[in-house]
C-alpha cells in the first residue's frame, strides 16, 4: 500500500466511523510521512473541507472525498512536498479506489494548486474558526476568555505538530528514584523522525513518554517511600511509572502503588509499560470510579495519596490529539464533568487522614477544572484546596493542564 494510499485509507475510515486515526496507521517504512499527513488533514480538516468545496458542486464521500482532503492538504499545508507529488501520487492512490472519480480528483486539485495563491488570500481573512480549523463553539469560548490575539494564538499552537518527550527518573537515564531533582527536568525531546522504539534505552525500561506538562500534577502529589498511592486513571501508564520511580520499590507493607483503570485494553497497555520499565511491583487492577464507593474501599481500602487524572474533553491537547477538536461539543464536555465529579466523589473515602488528593485534567474548560473544586468544597467543607497550577499551551510551552491538590482538614 503506498503511503498516500495509507493516508486515504485512515481518513475515510475516519471520518465514517470517527475512529482514532492513529490507531490505523500501519508501522510501514513510511510510517512517519503517513502520520504527518493524516494528523495535518485532521488538524486542518474544516479548513480542507473549505478550500476544497471551492471547486466542486458537492463535497464528495468516502475515498474520492478522503482523497480531496489528503491532495489539498500536501499542497496548502505540506511545503516540503513537491507540487507535482501532491498531484500526481494523490490521483495514482485515489485511482486504486475508483478510476472513474480519479479524474475529478486529478481536475480539483490541479485547479487548487493553479490558484492556491488566491485560496490562501481569501483564507487569510475567514474567521477564526474556518482560518486556523476549530469548531465555532469552542472558538467562541475561547474569545470571551482569552481574547482574540490569544485564541488565535491557541489555535495555531493546536496545529503544529507535537514534540514526543522522553521522561526519565533521573538526567543519566538510570533506574533509581531522584525525588529531589526538579521533575521538568528529567524530559527530554526525541529528535523528529526517530522512532520511540529505536531511542536508546527503550528496551532497557529507562525511559516513558510523557509530556513536561505532567510535572505539576506529580510534584503536587509528592508520592515518597513509604506512603499508599492510588494512581486512579492510571493506563496508559506514563504518570504510573513515574510514581514508581519517585517512590522506589516496596519496603514495607505500609509502602504500595495500586494503578486503576476501567478499560481492559488500556490495562494491557499499562501493565507492558510497567513491565519493560521495570516496575512489576506496581499493583494494577480493572475498576469502574463511578461505582459505589463502599466497594471500592473494600477492594483497596485507604491511601495517602490519590491521583485522579481525570477523562476530560482534552482541550489542552489537542495539538497532540488533532482529532480531539472534532468530538468537542457543550454536550459532552457537560456529561465528562459529571463523570469527574462522581469521581472526585467516590475517591475522597478512600483517602487516609492527612492525605492529600490530586485532580488533574487536560482540559482548558472552567467547568471541568476550578468549577469542579468549587462544587466539591462546597459539598465537603473539610475539603481544602492546597495548591493549583493551570497551564496554557501558548504562555506555557506544553501541554495545558489543569492541577489542584486537596487535603482533608482536621
Amino acid at each position: 500500500m503506498s503511503s498516500r494510499r495509507e493516508a486515504i485509507f485512515v481518513i475515510t475510515n475516519w471520518l465514517q466511523t470517527k475512529s482514532f486515526p492513529d490507531r490505523l496507521i500501519s508501522n510501514s517504512s513510511d510510517r512517519a510521512f503517513v502520520t504527518d499527513l493524516v494528523y495535518t488533514t485532521v488538524r486542518r480538516y474544516r479548513t480542507l473541507d473549505w478550500a476544497v468545496r471551492k471547486f466542486v458542486k458537492k463535497m464528495p464521500q468516502g475515498e474520492t472525498g478522503a482523497a480531496l482532503l489528503t491532495g489539498a492538504c500536501q499542497i496548502l499545508f505540506m511545503p516540503d512536498v513537491a507540487d507535482y507529488a501532491a498531484v500526481n501520487e494523490s490521483v495514482e492512490a485515489a485511482k486504486i479506489a475508483s478510476q472513474k472519480t480519479a479524474g475529478l480528483v486529478n481536475g480539483v486539485l490541479r485547479n487548487l494548486l493553479r490558484q492556491r495563491d488566491a485560496v490562501l488570500a481569501d483564507l487569510a481573512v475567514q474567521p477564526i474558526g474556518i482560518r486556523l480549523s476549530h469548531p465555532d463553539a469552542l472558538v467562541t469560548r475561547w474569545l470571551e476568555r482569552f481574547g482574540a490575539a490569544e485564541t488565535a494564538a491557541l489555535c495555531e499552537w493546536n496545529n503544529t505538530p507535537a514534540e514526543t518527550f522522553l521522561a526519565y527518573p533521573s538526567p543519566a537515564a538510570t533506574l533509581s528514584p531522584s525525588p529531589a531533582q526538579p521533575l521538568e527536568s528529567l524530559f527530554t525531546p526525541l529528535p523528529r523522525g526517530t522512532r520511540v522504539e529505536d531511542a536508546p534505552g527503550y528496551a532497557e525500561g529507562t525511559f516513558i513518554v510523557q509530556d513536561p506538562a505532567t510535572a505539576a500534577s506529580l510534584e503536587l502529589l509528592d508520592a515518597r517511600l513509604g506512603l499508599r498511592v492510588l494512581d486512579a486513571c492510571a493506563a496508559p501508564g506514563g504518570k504510573t511509572v513515574q510514581i514508581a520511580w519517585r517512590m522506589g520499590p516496596p519496603t514495607s507493607e505500609n509502602h504500595a502503588l495500586v494503578a486503576l483503570d476501567l478499560h481492559d485494553d488500556r490495562l494491557a497497555t499499562l501493565r507492558t509499560n510497567l513491565e519493560r520499565t521495570r516496575q512489576t511491583w506496581v499493583t494494577t487492577a480493572k475498576a469502574d470510579l463511578t461505582d459505589d464507593p463502599q466497594s471500592l474501599w473494600e477492594r483497596f481500602g485507604l491511601f495517602d495519596r490519590i491521583l485522579l487524572d481525570a477523562p476530560c474533553s482534552n482541550t489542552g491537547v489537542l495539538r497532540r490529539r488533532p482529532d480531539a477538536r472534532w468530538r468537542w461539543t457543550t454536550k459532552r464536555m457537560k456529561q465528562l464533568a459529571a463523570t469527574q465529579f462522581q469521581m472526585l466523589e467516590n475517591l475522597l473515602p478512600l483517602l487516609a487522614p492527612g492525605g492529600r488528593l490530586v485532580y488533574s485534567t487536560c482540559s482548558l474548560e472552567q467547568e471541568e477544572n476550578r468549577r469542579q473544586i468549587t462544587l466539591l468544597r462546597k459539598d465537603h467543607p473539610e475539603i481544602a484546596c492546597v495548591a493549583v497550577e493551570e497551564r496554557i499551551p501558548t504562555r506555557s510551552k506544553t501541554d495545558g493542564a489543569f492541577v489542584c491538590a486537596l487535603e482533608c482538614q482536621p
